[in-house]
């Protein structure tokens, strides 16, 4: 048999229960997680087709101090490098000027200065290059890489230099100034440490100003 005390302690429990259930709801809808924010554009998006925000050129806060002003437009110095497969031979491009490096084991024997079978078609197509451009100035660089004494170095690298500022006068008219410079092991462009940084390193460049 039911009792009235009994019978209230199930409301009361009841009551509870809803509660709870009242109270897990209002979690959930807390937790409920927000859309995960992704970039407006990016790989695959689709395009942006919002119109550019428009300026207004006579707002005073865009205006500069005093008689300042803009200094004028200049292209940037874009550089583009081409090398051969086996990279003894090297061309770089600027908008100012063209230059090669080769290797000098394709212009000399080991620890010579003499120009060997294969240089004279390498250096005449460097030659033609400096007439195709109509540069007057060609700087001619030598370079050794970090073995042996530094003074042998600065020795060789001058006369591989001096060499092919032969071989390359031989091609051009006489008119063509030229600078002549050994450096040795000095201004290194890969790592002396192994074999085939010191090959890179043991080089001539050879380069000069493009036309116009």
């Amino acid at each position: 048999m039911t009792t009235l005390h009994d019978g209230r302690a199930g409301r009361r429990a009841r009551a509870r229960r809803g509660s709870v259930l009242v109270a897990l709801a209002s979690t959930a809808l807390l937790v409920t997680p927000s859309p995960v924010a992704r970039a407006d554009s990016g790989p695959g998006a689709p395009a942006d087709t919002t119109p550019p925000m428009k300026i207004d050129a006579k707002d005073p806060d865009l205006r500069m101090p005093g008689s300042a002003k803009l200094a004028p437009g200049r292209v940037l110095d874009i550089k583009s490098v081409v090398e051969t497969d086996d990279g003894d031979e090297r061309r770089e491009d600027t908008n100012a000027k063209v230059k090669f490096a080769l290797q000098a084991e394709v212009l000399f024997d080991k620890d010579s200065s003499k120009l060997g079978g294969e240089a004279g078609a390498r250096i005449k197509a460097i030659a033609q290059e400096i007439e195709k451009q109509n540069a007057t100035t060609v700087r001619v660089f030598g370079f050794t890489d970090d073995l042996g004494s530094s003074l042998h170095g600065l020795k060789l690298s001058k006369e591989r230099a001096d060499a092919v500022q032969r071989a390359l006068s031989a091609n051009l008219d006489s008119s063509v100034h030229y600078q002549i410079r050994g450096y040795g092991e000095q201004y290194p462009i890969a790592d002396n440490s192994t074999e085939e940084g010191r090959e890179k390193n043991r080089r001539v460049e050879v380069s000069f100003a493009r036309a116009g």
